[in-house]
């Protein structure tokens, strides 16, 4: 995957879509192979099948369905990102009213949410964003998904922002403050660049050190880290 201090990608960004319904599968590759930096690899109906043709086909992009037959889309991705002969991102399209299952994909460490109901320039756009090392969460998720899942732990009486860690806060800079902040809002690294006046390269290096520091896996977790210690409100 490019990244600022990688060299220009000369081929098209791989995909493989997993979906039990092949009249879905069909629309999705459509709207993608058109596309010059995008190709479908491959094609799944389930989430054994989808960890199958990710090892044998090595794509840069999973886009995962959440309810399929044999294995479901949550343990798919689990697997997935556990799996060190997979380097692809995984994003995942749904649709809305399963908050619930979205809530359980950001543990299971999908790179990416998308509603089905997506227009076709928004999901080009989060397969590029997924497949260039950025996460990505819809606003409707951001807003919905996760206040849901933080206002379940704070319930049951973890996280909160009496419970935020000070002295790992306490290591950010005040740059890298505001860099979490507008990830938390969903911003992807050219609109923090934007915002903030600053090249996208040292955007990512502000990213890579927030999560260094607070102990985080990727964006997404960060941005939960957030909305649950309260840095965030909507």
């Amino acid at each position: 995957m490019t990244t600022d201090d990688q060299p220009t990608r000369t081929g098209p960004y791989r995909v493989l879509l997993v979906d039990d319904q092949e009249l879905v599968r069909a629309g999705i590759g459509t709207i993608l192979d058109i596309q010059p930096d995008l190709t479908v690899v491959g094609e799944a109906r389930t989430g054994r099948q989808a960890l199958d043709q990710a090892r044998a086909l090595q794509p840069d992009v999973i886009c995962m369905d959440v309810q399929m037959p044999d294995m479901d889309g949550l343990e798919a991705t689990r697997l997935v990102v556990a799996d060190p002969e997979i380097h692809a991102g995984v994003l995942i399209l749904t649709t809305f009213h399963r908050e619930d299952y979205l809530v359980e994909a950001l543990d299971a460490g999908a790179s990416g949410f998308l509603l089905k109901n997506s227009r076709p320039e928004q999901l080009v756009d989060g397969v590029r964003s997924v497949a260039a090392g950025d996460a990505l969460l819809a606003p409707e998720v951001t807003r919905a998904v996760i206040s849901r899942a933080v206002a379940g732990r704070r319930a049951e009486g973890s996280g909160g922002p009496d419970g935020v860690p000070t002295g790992r806060l306490a290591a950010l800079t005040e740059r890298e403050h505001e860099v979490l902040l507008l990830v938390a809002r969903g911003l992807a690294n050219d609109e923090i660049a934007t915002e903030l006046y600053l090249g996208r390269a040292t955007v990512k290096t502000h990213v890579s050190s927030i999560l260094m520091k607070l102990g985080l896996r990727d964006r997404v977790q960060a941005v939960v880290f957030a909305y649950e210690h309260g840095l965030v409100r909507h």
